[in-house]
C-alpha cells in the first residue's frame, strides 16, 4: 500500500499527462513557456485573485513575498511553531525574526487569541499556515492584522482545493502561496510553487523578484532564480480538470475515516465555516509512536510530518524559546499520526487500515489492572 498512489494517478491521467509534456518537447521553450502563462491564468481565475505568479517551488514562494515586501533585518514575522521549516526558514532567509504563536488544539492552525500578545513594534507581517488541508481563521486574523498595520501571507501549500465561507485557498488574505511538490492535493512532477494575489504593484514584485529582480537587464530589486518550469507546469495542466473530482474523493475517504475511527482515537475536526481537503488525514493518538510502529508492522504506512516544533529546532535556537513555550503545539507533536490519503485510494484498502489503527491503538494503550 502508498501512502500516496502518485503512479495510480499518472495512470489514471497518462494520455493527457503524456500529451501534454510532448507538445513541450515538441515546442522547446522549457523556461517560462506558454504552459506557464496558460496554468498562471487558470489559477488566478479559479481563486478569484487578479494575479497568480508560478515559481519554483512552496518555500520560494515564502521567501519572494517577503521580498516583495520589503522585509528584512530588524523585522519580526509571526507564524506557527507547528510546520515544516520552511515557513520560518524564509523569515530567517530575508533577515528577519520569526515570532511563534501557538495553535488552536482542534485545526493546528494558529490561534487568533493569542496573536495580539505576539506583536511588537517590530512585526511587519503574519505567515498563517493551513496545516493539513483546512484553512486557518483568517477572519479573525485579518482583524488583529489590520488593528496593527500587519500584512497577512497566506501559507496555502496543504490546502489548495479548500474553501472558508466562500473564500477559496489562496484568496484569502493579500498575498498567499502554495506548493505543486507531488504530494500536494495539485502536485506536479518535480518541485513548483505559486503565489497569489489582487494588488497590482506586489504582483509586478513577486513578478520581478522571480527573475533576478527585473526585466530585460534592468533589475530593480534583489531577486532571485525562482522559475517554474514549463514542463512542470505541463503536468498541473493536464491533473487540474480532474482536481475537483479528486477533491470530492477526498471528502468522501475522509467522511468514512472520520466514520469508522471516531470511537477510538480523535479525528480531524473540521472547523465552523470551512471545506476541508485533507491533503493529509491526521489524526490524534496517545501512545503515537507505538501505534505508528503497529501499523507498520501490520503493512500500513504512516507519517508523522512535525515530530518536533520549529522553536525546538537547533537551527532556531537563537530564537530563545523554550521546551514549554507552546504547549498546545508540542502535544500535538507528540499525538499525530497521518494515514494514508489519496484520491484512489479504494475501499478495501481503507477498511486495511481502519482495521490496523483499530487493533493498534488497542495494543499500545497499557494494560489496566486493578492494583492488586
Amino acid at each position: 500500500m502508498q501512502f500516496i498512489d502518485l503512479q495510480r494517478q499518472y495512470h489514471a491521467y497518462q494520455a493527457d499527462i503524456d500529451a501534454r509534456m510532448r507538445r513541450v518537447l515538441e515546442h522547446g521553450q522549457y523556461i517560462l513557456g506558454p504552459e506557464v502563462t496558460e496554468l498562471e491564468g487558470l489559477l488566478a481565475q479559479r481563486i478569484g485573485v487578479k494575479h497568480a505568479i508560478t515559481c519554483a517551488n512552496g518555500t520560494a514562494s515564502l521567501e519572494i513575498a517577503l521580498r516583495a515586501l520589503g522585509i528584512g533585518p530588524g523585522d519580526e514575522v509571526i507564524t506557527t511553531p507547528f510546520t515544516w521549516i520552511s515557513t520560518a526558514e524564509v523569515v530567517k532567509l530575508v533577515g528577519a525574526s520569526p515570532r511563534f504563536v501557538d495553535i488552536d488544539a482542534e485545526s493546528f492552525n494558529l490561534d487568533p487569541d493569542r496573536l495580539p500578545d505576539a506583536v511588537t513594534d517590530r512585526t511587519r507581517a503574519v505567515i498563517a499556515v493551513d496545516l493539513f488541508g483546512q484553512m486557518a481563521d483568517y477572519e479573525r486574523i485579518l482583524a488583529v492584522a489590520d488593528a496593527h498595520g500587519l500584512v497577512v501571507i497566506e501559507d496555502a501549500a496543504q490546502s489548495l482545493g479548500a474553501a472558508r465561507n466562500g473564500t477559496a485557498s489562496c484568496g484569502a488574505a493579500p498575498i498567499a502561496s502554495t506548493s505543486f511538490f507531488p504530494s500536494k492535493t495539485l502536485g506536479c512532477y518535480g518541485d513548483g510553487g505559486a503565489l497569489f494575489t489582487s494588488d497590482d504593484a506586489v504582483a509586478e514584485r513577486l513578478t520581478a523578484i522571480r527573475v533576478h529582480g527585473g526585466r530585460r537587464h534592468e533589475h530593480r530589486y534583489l531577486g532571485t532564480n525562482g522559475r517554474f518550469d514549463t514542463l512542470q507546469a505541463a503536468v498541473v495542466l493536464a491533473k487540474l480538470p480532474n482536481f475537483d473530482g479528486e477533491l470530492s474523493a477526498r471528502r468522501r475517504i475522509a467522511d468514512r475515516y472520520t466514520a469508522r475511527l471516531r470511537d477510538v482515537c480523535e479525528v480531524p475536526v473540521v472547523c465552523a465555516g470551512n471545506m476541508h481537503v485533507y491533503a493529509y488525514y491526521t489524526i490524534r493518538v496517545p501512545h503515537r509512536d507505538r501505534v505508528a510502529e503497529a501499523l507498520r508492522d501490520d503493512g500500513v504506512p504512516t507519517k508523522i510530518y512535525y515530530p518536533r516544533c520549529l522553536h525546538e529546532q537547533p537551527v532556531l535556537s537563537d530564537l530563545g524559546y523554550s521546551p514549554g513555550d507552546f504547549p498546545v503545539a508540542e502535544r500535538a507533536a507528540l499525538e499525530v499520526l497521518s494515514l494514508p490519503m489519496h484520491p484512489f485510494l479504494t475501499e478495501a484498502e481503507q477498511d486495511q487500515v481502519v482495521d490496523a489503527v483499530r487493533r493498534a491503538v488497542a495494543r499500545a494503550e497499557p494494560a489496566v489492572t486493578d492494583g492488586r
